[in-house]
Parts: structure tokens; sequence; C-alpha cells
């Protein structure tokens, strides 16, 4: 048995992209990674954590982004070196259908001994099609994991099988483990109980000094950074809450969601004082901005006092959420006990009926007292978020949300004070599994593309993120949200330029991406057309070096999500106690295993 219990692997979304010629198009232009989403989960550092505790070795391996930063990178070759029990891949996010299951053949065939699991939200959803893979050995459903995934390396460490015979003791022991997706000796998948749903999070630590620690014990940085530009700007989470108490139509992390993939009746809340902890041990080690996952406020106002009295005189950079409109004198707590804070909130359209449609509870005129409040209380920097794709919304609807943010550009920004930033992005590139709106979308004015994992996995193979979407509307087809996508992406460039809430040659840019952009769309369209398949995969080959050129930063700069940082990035000194003392320990295990080789050799 390996002396590394697990491997956790992220792989990219398309296994491989550095040799196709996919236009990806905004899909990733407000979120930290690439369109290759080459960060892993938040889940990895907790099930690390978790099973180190417990007496396991858990190494991170974040190929996307071994592939992403060198074209060189051998992903076989390094897969081939790697000495682990089990094999861990999260396909937790459904873009990662294609480079998960392609990553897993690849472990398989080089490891044809070693197991491999999967797990994530989207694993979740399919676990009975991934189950039938035979490069899939196990399926952990759920979303917490961490107990279920101890007690099967307690049964692989004792020596069981991945595919036991039927009625042995080894196929007994397999039934116990709460939320598994097995097979045994005849192939036949076995769906255990979810029974594994914990109704806090009391066991759970988000330590990320683990991380630090295992860079230094495998002498690998490469695989444990969580995106690209992490280094120069290391923002990170704190886990508030697993579930979620609000409905968006579209979300797999929405209430409908948690209670029909995963069996949550009601969320499972972090302890706020420990909350406030988790926080204070990441600023040990970094002084970049932490992000705190979920509206404080979801477990009601007496968890968000307690979290607030906890954090009080906290002076780094926070960025919270706010799922519903706030009252001035809750802002103003906040701006006490976080002096550094920055308030994100996802407005999705200016009209009241589309928001209405989609799950937003307040009005355009609620929320907007809410900016003001937030911005009078002394917010470092408000975000809001708008979306295309949504129901009873149109091409006008989309345009006419893009003047909105003129209007709100106009009424809260002068030459002193640039904190409101609005953005906006494309629902893309499909809509989640286990969604109201995946489960049902007729009902909602959705027509899907794609239901199966596999129609999802070969989807992301398409030329463009046009015909990857899984999903149009009966307001606005494919080519309609791609068109509104680019359009209002053009406008509200133009407006934050001509405000100064970005430099001119930021916005000159950004314009220049996005025409590029819809003349490849046109020119990839074209491309379709042509009968011969050799000559379109030519002429898409052709077209690879321009289409890489448009597929970071389309629609904003992504330097524009940034807060900005000054300084070190690090607090180094806290970083070297903890190289040192992990180096002493492993000089410590060093010297025990010669002493222990040793004493075997003079008996």
């Amino acid at each position: 048995m390996s002396s590394c219990g697990l491997i956790l692997i992220h792989a990219p979304s398309v296994y491989d992209f550095r040799h196709k010629s996919i236009l990806y198009g905004p899909i990733s232009d407000l979120v930290p990674s690439t369109p290759v989403f080459e960060m892993y989960p938040i889940g990895f550092t907790s099930i690390a954590e978790y099973l180190e505790r417990n007496g396991y070795r858990v190494r991170i391996a974040n190929l996307a982004l071994r592939m992403l930063n060198d074209p060189n990178f051998d992903v076989e070759a390094s897969i081939a070196q790697m000495d682990t029990a089990v094999f861990g891949i999260d396909l937790h996010w459904l873009p990662h259908a294609h480079g998960a299951l392609e990553i897993a053949r690849v472990v398989k065939r080089l490891h044809p001994n070693r197991p491999i699991l999967f797990g994530g939200f989207s694993s979740t959803y399919f676990h009975r099609e991934l189950a039938q893979r035979h490069e899939v050995d196990f399926v952990m459903r759920g979303d917490s994991t961490e107990g279920p995934i101890l007690e099967l390396m307690k049964y692989i460490f004792s020596g069981g099988q991945a595919q036991p015979h039927v009625g042995s003791a080894e196929h007994r022991q397999l039934k116990a483990v709460p939320n598994l997706v097995w097979k045994d000796s005849e192939q036949q998948v076995h769906v255990n109980p979810l029974s594994h749903c914990p109704q806090n999070l009391d066991g759970l630590l988000l330590d990320y000094s683990h991380v630090l620690k295992s860079v230094v014990r495998y002498r690998d940085l490469a695989n444990f950074l969580p995106f690209r530009t992490w280094i120069s700007y290391p923002i990170t989470a704190a886990l508030s809450v697993r579930g979620c108490t609000h409905n968006c139509l579209t979300c797999g992390g929405s209430a409908y969601a948690f209670r029909k993939l995963h069996g949550r009746q009601q969320p499972s809340f972090r302890k706020p004082e420990e909350l406030a902890n988790d926080i204070r041990r990441v600023s040990r080690f970094s002084r970049g901005p932490i992000f705190v996952l979920g509206d404080i406020r979801q477990a009601g106002e007496e968890y968000a006092n307690r979290f607030l009295d906890a954090i009080t005189g906290f002076k780094k950079p926070v960025i919270l959420e706010l799922f519903n409109t706030a009252q001035p004198k809750f802002l103003t707590r906040i701006a006490r006990a976080l002096p550094d804070f920055t308030i994100e909130i996802s407005l999705e359209s200016h009209n009241d009926l589309v928001r209405k449609a989609f799950g937003r509870p307040y009005s355009t005129e609620a929320i907007e007292r809410t900016i003001a409040s937030a911005l009078d209380a002394g917010c470092r920097r408000l975000d809001v978020f708008f979306m295309v794709g949504l129901p009873k919304q149109t091409f006008e609807s989309v345009m006419a949300t893009v003047d909105y943010c003129g209007q709100l550009i106009s009424r809260y920004t002068s030459n002193s004070d640039k904190r409101l930033a609005p953005f906006i992005s494309p629902l893309a590139p499909f809509l989640d599994p286990g969604s109201r709106a995946f489960e049902e979308p007729e009902r909602h004015g959705y027509h899907l593309h794609c239901r199966t994992l596999e129609e999802h996995r070969q989807a992301l193979l398409a030329p463009s993120w046009k015909h990857a979407l899984n999903y149009e509307t009966k307001w606005m087809d494919r080519n309609a949200i791609v068109s509104a996508t680019y359009e209002a992406g053009r406008r509200l460039n133009l407006l934050k330029g001509e405000f100064g809430l970005i430099e001119s040659h930021i916005a000159a840019a950004t314009d220049k991406r996005i025409a590029r952009a819809i003349a490849l769309d046109k020119e990839i369209d074209r491309i379709l057309t042509i009968d011969s398949l050799p000559e379109r995969q030519a002429r898409l080959k052709d077209l690879k070096a321009q289409v890489e050129t448009s597929n970071l930063s389309t629609v904003c700069d992504k330097r524009e999500l940034e807060l900005p940082m000054h300084g070190h990035r690090f607090r180094w000194i806290s970083v070297a106690q903890v190289v040192l003392q992990e180096m002493w320990k492993d000089g410590c295990r060093y010297l025990s295993g010669h002493w222990e080789r040793w004493k075997t050799i003079m008996e």
C-alpha cells in the first residue's frame, strides 16, 4: 500500500485544450480562473485537512494549472509517477465533464489496480451514469463528503477491493459506507443511502496552513496553487454555510438543488465564532482579501451579529455577499466590525419581473436603498452583477440593463468616488444540473440541448461557446444570447471608460477584444457550414492563434475584479514558521525511519 492515501486531481475543462481551437468567450470573465477553470473546489482543502487529521496523507495535483502554465507539461508522465492508494477526481462544476473523464481514463490506464473516486455536485447528479463507466470505481454523493471518504479510506487500507465479490464480507463493508456509489464483481451498480448530511459544520476546518505544509512536504508548489494568478492576487475563501435559503432558478447551489441532490432540508452553518477564527487564520499568512461564501444573514440576525462581534477589529480586506436587501443599521454594524469591507450583490437584471422570475425576491427600488446605504456606511467597493440568459429577458431588456448601469454609475461616481462597479456576463456554458431550470426547463421558459453527462462532455468540444451552450430561452436563442452578451459587454465597457472606472487604454483594449470575438464568432459559424469535415477542422485550427487572444478578459478586464493591493502579498515570517515546523517534522520522520530500519538490521 502506498504511503500516500489520496491524491486529489483537478482536471482542465477540456483535456486537450492546448491543441484545440475553441472560442470560450466570456464564460470565466467574472471568476478568478481562466476558461480552463483551473481553480480547484474548496472541498479539496477541507477533505485534505480532515483526512490528514485522521492519519491519511493527501496530495493535491492541479493538472489544469500545470497544463495551463507549461505548454510542454507531460500529463501522462506526471500521472505515471504518482503513487497513492486512491485517486480522487472532482467533477464539481459541469464544465469539467470532458477533462475529468479524460484524466480518469489516463489514470486507469497507467494505474489499473488503483481505485478512482469521483465527487462533487455534478458527480452527485450524474452518479449512475458515472458509475457505469469503466474508468470510475467509486462516486461519493453529497455536499459534505469528508466523513464518508474517511470510511472508504479505512476500507481500502484494510485491503478491501474496489469491486468485491457478491455476498463477501467486503461487499457488506462497502454497503455500509454512506453516500457511496460502487460496483461489485458482476458490474452491478450499488447506490448506498444518502445518509450522511451533517446538520452543522463543527467537524470542518478550512485550514490553509495544511496547503503550506504540503508544499514543503512534497517540495511541490505548482500543484497546490488554486489558480493562475494567485501568487500576485492571493484571494482566499471562508465557508459560512453548506446549503442555501434561496431558490435562484438556474443555480445548482439553491435550496431546491440541495434538497434534490444532497438530501439537505436546511442549510448547515459554520459556527460564527469559528468562521471568524477561519478568517484570522488565513490572515496569518496572506494579506489578500478573504471572501466569505454565503450571506452571513442566512442563519438569522443573531448569527450575523455573533459573527460581527467575533470579527470586530479585523482590519484586513473582507468581501461579503448580500443575497437580499439590507438595512442601514446592519451595514453600519458591518463597517464598525470590518472597516475594510467590500459588498457584492447579484442584481441580475434592472427589471423587477425578470429578477423575480429568476428567483431574486427584492425590487430595484429596495436594492437601490441598500446600495446607497452600503456606500454611506463606507464600504471599500460595491460590485453589482448582472446576467444574460434569464427568463423573460429579451435582447432589448439586456440593453436596458446596461442603460441602467449607466444610471447607477452616474449617480454614485465622482472624481473622488469610484467605488461602485457594475459587471455583466452570460449564464454560460451550462444551466446547473439539479436546478429548477434544469429539472423543469419548459415550465420556466428554457429549452435544453443536453441532458446527460455524455452530451455535456461532447458539447464542451464545440468550436465556440455559442455551440456549447446547453440551453436557449423562449425569449432568446443561442445567437441572441451571444449577441446580447457581446453588445452589453461593449456598451458597459465604454461607460466605465467614460466615467473613469477603468483607464482609457484598458477600455480600448477590451473593446478591441470584443470586436475580435464577434468577428471570430461569425467566422466559426461560416466554417461550420463547410461540408468537408477535414476542411472544417483545418480552418478551425488555423484560427487557434486568434482565438487564444480572445479567450481571456473578453467583455471586461479580469483585473477589474481585484481589490487594490500594495506591498507584500504574504506574511513571510508566518509562512517561514510553518515551513520550518514542517521541515523539522520531516527531519524527525526521516531519522525515525532510519532508526527503525537500523534496529531491524541489528536484530
